[in-house]
């Protein structure tokens, strides 16, 4: 029998989508490997392989093979700060040699140089600041692969081979200086989704065996106690044991606005203790935590790649050989070797492909810091495009509180008993109407029995043998054909939800409960109908009075009465008409439904795996302006990138038009080879600063 593991697999050196898909070839082309994803923003690669069938050295060897590396450890601190004075320290030669490039084009200078140097010096300076973008082309072609600098490169030997060295020299060190700026433009697309990693603590403070110590947080344990001082964060997931602090969960949820927590609470990792101390008994741990998970999911967001970025990409594997085709038609019809060489080097295939994921890296890395977690891009495509809104009601749009107003006895049962049926039958029941049974019992005091048989009946309620006898709680579908009963049309015209309590197949009464409407609710719809949504559909499984008489609060139109499948269908029914639906829910009772949706998004999924995993889309806090914000980023991203492909397009034409016609000297044109990429960050760069508030 087969089996698997998956492990994640640190990679360096790769700046455009190019560089990923090299190595994710090496990777999927090696014995016993299943499969590769690799993560350009977060530099690793996701390799699913079987199990002792494929050694660590043989991955690395195959990355390497491929033109990047797997570190033994991550860069320290001191490494990135120096890569950033490198970085400046290149863009200042940069404006420096451009400077020089275009008055001694003007005035002649360069033939004067060539004359002095000899030819042979002048190639071997080349050479050496050629070599290794040269060493990369060629091991692409001994793959029989073309890469990004292949053109480019055959612009730069074709200039030697005409006895253009100190041309061929300013095309090399252009050429390096823009493999610096991919790597900038590609550094800038990960800092949001590293700076949010980097809010981990990395240390905590244990108590063992009344001993105090800090410790790594790998070396922590599920179950140890955990201190927390103020002004510290909290390490781990796990539950208060005693103390008394403010905590800012921002890091978690976006909300900035501090809790009062004490024993008894939750408290989430990377969440910050501004004041008071506590103890906490840690459950999750490094990855397995909250944060852990969303810092996961934000990274691997990439793999779900929009359609735009597929389009982007299919283009830049044609577009390579289409320049070459230029290229040769510009040497056979004019003559002109400078005029080609420029063609080859003016050409910018990597924009295409950054022009997308650049875009949406920033928009997920900083919408994750706000609280609001997007799965992919192609969630972020699809959602600029949405028109329909339906939302679940009960915990979506109502805080999912609800509180018994009323218990209506009938066939000559108190109301106390009824209650006490209702709540002994509902004792184990997760569902929000079932708690406040239960709380509306013990505020009466009255005992509970324990039920035998249970047995829930997905959107009409539960049975139970309750002291002997069969009770039922849940909606009207339990009376099969008894009839309206006045009691609860009253109820129901109220705009509360009942519920019917049977006895041995006859109804015995009635519970009416009602919840309170999500205060930012109205603004939320009207925000959501600025951002293109047409059409809001709320679906519920309650009567057909009590929606309506909500929908009619909210102006939204409604669907009541709704069994789980009759979701998924409603959402079916809308696609077939060819709408984009996008479904809100609490990811838990309507996880099928919001699956099914062209984008599902989940309230509250801070702390819940089942929303975490359901959803397309995670609001990590239950706040409804951040669907019309969702909406909002959406739109803006998608403005970005057809933004930088337009721009990208534009320079790309422009550039091979004037170097066919032989308007831009080789040299120009490699020191406009990097424009496309500072372009495209600096249009992307707008995204990083997301604003959930509307």
């Amino acid at each position: 029998m087969n089996t698997f593991r998956v492990i994640e697999v640190p990679v360096k050196g790769m700046d455009c989508a190019e560089c990923a898909a090299h190595v994710q070839k090496a990777l999927s082309a090696l014995p016993g490997v299943e499969s590769a994803d690799v993560l350009l923003a977060a530099e690793k690669a996701i390799v699913r392989l079987h199990d002792g069938q494929v050694q660590m050295n043989a991955i690395r060897q195959a990355v390497a093979a491929a033109g990047y590396s797997v570190p033994q450890d991550d860069a320290p601190p001191a490494a990135a700060s120096f890569s950033k004075t490198v970085l400046n320290l290149f863009g200042l030669v940069f404006g420096v040699v451009l400077f020089i490039v275009v008055i001694g084009e003007g005035l002649g200078l360069f033939e004067r140089i060539t004359e002095l140097v000899p030819l042979p010096l002048g190639v071997v300076l080349v050479l050496l600041i050629a070599y290794p973008i040269l060493l990369n082309v060629a091991r692409a072609a001994l793959k029989r692969q073309i890469i990004a600098h292949t053109l480019m490169s055959v612009g730069l030997l074709a200039a030697l081979l005409i006895g253009q060295w100190l041309t061929a020299g300013v095309i090399a060190f252009l050429m390096r200086v823009g493999n610096y700026a991919e790597h900038f433009t590609a550094e800038r697309s990960r800092r949001a989704v590293k700076s949010l990693a980097a809010l981990a603590p990395q240390r905590a403070r244990v108590e063992r065996d009344g001993q105090e110590s800090e410790i790594p947080i790998d070396q922590v344990r599920i179950g140890d106690t955990i201190i927390v001082r103020p002004g510290e964060k909290i390490p781990v997931d796990g539950e208060v044991l005693s103390g008394h602090a403010t905590v800012n969960q921002a890091a978690i949820t976006g909300e900035s606005m501090p809790l009062e927590l004490s024993a008894g609470a939750k408290v989430y990792a990377a969440s910050f203790a501004q004041l008071g101390s506590l103890k906490v008994r840690a459950a999750h741990i490094g990855q397995d935590s909250t944060f852990g998970r969303l810092t996961r999911l934000v990274e691997e967001a990439e793999a779900q790649r929009a359609d735009v970025q597929r389009i982007a990409d299919k283009f830049s594997a044609y577009f390579l050989p289409v320049v070459a085709t230029i290229a040769a038609l510009t040497l056979l019809v004019r003559g002109d070797p400078l005029a080609t060489a420029a063609v080859l080097v003016v050409a910018c295939s990597c924009s295409f492909a950054l022009a997308t994921p650049i875009a949406m890296l920033a928009s997920i890395g900083a919408a994750a810091k706000n609280g609001l977690l997007f799965k992919g891009g192609k969630y972020i495509e699809t959602l600029a495009r949405a028109d329909v809104l339906l939302i679940d009601k009960t915990g979506t749009l109502t805080l999912g509180q609800p509180q018994v107003t009323d218990v209506v006895a009938l066939n000559g049962l108190p109301a106390d008993e009824v209650l006490r049926l209702a709540a002994s039958a509902e004792r184990y029941s997760e569902h929000p109407l079932a708690e406040a049974v239960r709380v509306a019992a013990r505020e009466r005091g009255l005992a509970l029995a324990a039920p035998q048989n249970f047995r829930a009946l997905p959107g009409i309620g539960l049975q139970a043998t309750i002291e002997g006898a069969e009770i039922a709680v849940g909606s009207q579908r339990l009376l099969n054909g008894q009839g309206d009963i006045d009691a609860a049309a009253a109820l129901e015209n109220s705009g509360k939800t009942t519920l019917f309590v049977l006895a041995e197949g006859q109804v015995v009464g009635v519970l009416a409960a009602a919840d309170t409407l999500r205060p930012e609710i109205p603004q939320a719809l009207a925000a959501a109908r600025q951002w293109g949504i047409s059409e809001i559909c709320m679906l519920t499984g309650d009567h057909e009075r009590v929606a309506a008489a909500l929908a009619q609060q909210l102006g939204v139109s409604y669907k009541a009465n709704l069994l789980p499948e009759d979701k998924i269908a409603i959402v079916r029914a809308y696609q077939a008409r060819g709408q984009v639906v996008v479904m809100v829910g609490d990811g838990v009772n309507d996880a099928p439904a919001l699956a099914r949706a062209d984008v599902g998004i989940a309230m509250g999924a801070a702390g819940s795996d089942v929303a975490l995993e359901a959803a397309h889309v995670a609001l990590l806090r239950a706040d409804w302006l951040l669907v019309p914000a969702a909406l909002h980023i959406a739109r803006r991203t998608m403005r970005v990138v057809k933004l930088n492909i337009g721009f990208t397009a534009v320079y790309n034409l422009l550039g091979l038009s004037l170097a066919a016609l032989g308007i831009l000297p080789p040299i120009v044109a490699a020191a406009a080879q990097s424009l496309p990429d500072i372009g495209i960050l600096a249009n992307s760069s707008r995204l990083l600063r997301q604003n959930t508030r509307l």
